[in-house]
């Protein structure tokens, strides 16, 4: 299984941006999706965004035109460029990894919190 590990959250005001990175164990990019996603204590986990190497980039409408979505050249990390953050936003943000060989299993990080302060 790929192991993903994320980094970058924090704590911040409202109106700033941060960016979140998400390590793979490997080049992995050229044979999956890698998505990011956060989740509150209160609600279901919540797709942001996803970049495939077939597809390119996609993004939630929620956060459309305030996320970026990006990987390195190496395409062993994908990161989250997040603007303008809102404390609705605060939550916890994972990364994902889902094979297009559907008979591997799709891979999760164990997240980093983001709290945005009004």
């Amino acid at each position: 299984q790929v192991q993903l590990v994320e980094s970058g959250g924090g704590l911040v005001q409202a109106g700033s941006s941060l960016r979140l990175s998400c390590a793979t164990s490997g080049q992995i990019l050229t044979s999956g999706t890698a998505g990011w996603y956060r989740q509150t204590p209160d609600s279901t986990r919540e797709f942001l965004a996803a970049y495939s190497s077939t597809g390119g980039p996609r993004y939630a409408a929620a956060v459309e035109g305030r996320f970026t979505v990006s990987r390195n050249d190496a395409r062993t990390a994908v990161f989250l460029e997040m603007n303008d953050l809102k404390p609705e936003d605060t939550a916890v943000y994972y990364c994902n990894f889902i094979p297009f060989d559907s008979q591997k299993s799709v891979s999760w990080g164990p997240g980093t919190q983001v709290t945005v302060s009004s």
